[in-house]
């Protein structure tokens, strides 16, 4: 019991040093509300009023009927333009998509000669451009064929394919980008606070004063375990309810408790894994550096970004040994699924024993670096 109690008042501690740091404080909000809404209402995977330029040197009715068919809310109305000013339009940024429309194209589609049209994309727009060249093939190829078959009409396939698109029926990019921005905010916010606990201990001359306590490492670990912890829990909890169902007005399918029960196992590994970054560092910025290396792999290859399948598979070998490959396949599956503890039961396995992993190794480096120090 008096093991139990020190914990708590070392956590009392940690959670009034934080409430005097508006620097963390700032961090916290900012990160848990506006930095959700911007994700979530600026990043669009959907094509959206692209800037189109057309050159049109066929001046032919079907060339005419190409022009027509690009319309919003997927295209602002194309522009018709030069060949010259191609390349400086696209230069500058002004058009996504330019089509060259050559001369003759209709006459030599209706000869059999099969003319090319070319398009011009440009390619750092990565996720307009891919979707873009696929939304011009197909506009463009149903106005050719409907042209050459001389009516408006779908030709008949031998089957018939009925698409429904589950969980998120209108591709909305915001249902997908505010839930996981809060999912990895969980990994980062909770190793940056916990290794900033640690760092700011030893430059501030106070991990000297709590080792002639009667305390021992583990006290001290777990007491910045569960504060932090806590801070971040709650924050998650509040951005889910308010920012994510409030103000974006994204649905979640399953159960939250479900998914902050989740949470709290995985906040143990992650806390676990800053306090092992804050004992390495020594001061803020490497804390900083280090965190860069470790944060941007984790949240990039455990599939909440890019799905694991599309990566080799020596990579998805090694991510299985990352907690936030399993906690993002349980969010994913809670939130956006609906998915009950009989689906997620092996995920939640998989955080524990890598969070007693993670725990161990942060204690004995963290005991080392005690013993060290006194």
């Amino acid at each position: 019991m008096d093991k139990c109690a020190n914990i708590f008042r070392l956590g009392i501690k940690e959670l009034r040093i934080l409430l005097r740091d508006p620097v963390l404080i700032v961090l916290i909000v900012w990160t848990f509300s506006g930095g959700i809404y911007s994700i979530a209402t600026t990043t669009s995977m959907e094509l959206h009023n692209a800037p189109l330029a057309v050159t049109d040197e066929d001046q032919s009715q079907l060339s005419g009927r190409i022009i027509n068919a690009f319309y919003g809310p997927y295209f602002k109305p194309p522009e018709l333009i030069s060949l010259d000013a191609v390349d400086s339009g696209m230069d500058g940024g002004i058009y996504i998509f330019a089509i060259d429309i050559p001369p003759d194209f209709e006459k030599d589609l209706l000869a059999g000669r099969h003319p090319a049209l070319q398009v011009d994309v440009d390619a750092t727009m990565v996720t307009q451009a891919f979707i873009g060249s696929g939304y011009i093939e197909n506009i463009v190829t149903g106005e050719v064929n409907e042209f050459v078959q001389r009516y408006r009409g779908e030709s008949l396939l031998p089957i018939g394919l009925a698409i429904r698109t589950k969980y998120n029926p209108n591709r909305t990019s915001a249902w997908f980008g505010s839930v996981m921005e809060v999912i990895n905010n969980i990994t980062m916010l909770s190793m940056i606070l916990t290794g900033a606990a640690v760092v700011r201990e030893r430059e501030h001359g106070t991990l000297e004063h709590l080792m002639v306590m009667p305390l021992t490492s583990i006290e001290i670990m777990l007491s910045k375990i569960w504060a932090m912890g806590l801070v971040v829990l709650t924050a998650a909890a509040l951005s889910l309810y308010l920012m994510v169902q409030g103000v974006l007005a994204v649905p979640v399918a399953g159960s939250v408790a479900l998914f902050l029960f989740g949470a709290a196992l995985h906040l143990f590994s992650t806390t676990s894994m800053g306090i092992f970054l804050g004992t390495i560092a020594r001061s803020m910025p490497q804390l900083g550096l280090l965190m860069i290396m470790v944060i941007l792999p984790l949240q990039m290859l455990s599939g909440g970004i890019t799905p694991r399948e599309s990566m080799p598979k020596i990579v998805q070998a090694i991510m299985e040994l990352a907690p936030t490959t399993h906690f993002v396949s349980l969010a994913q599956a809670v939130l956006y699924r609906g998915a009950g503890f009989e689906l997620i039961w092996q995920n939640i396995l998989a955080i524990i024993a890598i969070g007693f992993v993670f725990f161990m190794a942060a204690l004995a480096l963290f005991r080392k670096s005690i013993n060290t120090t006194v």
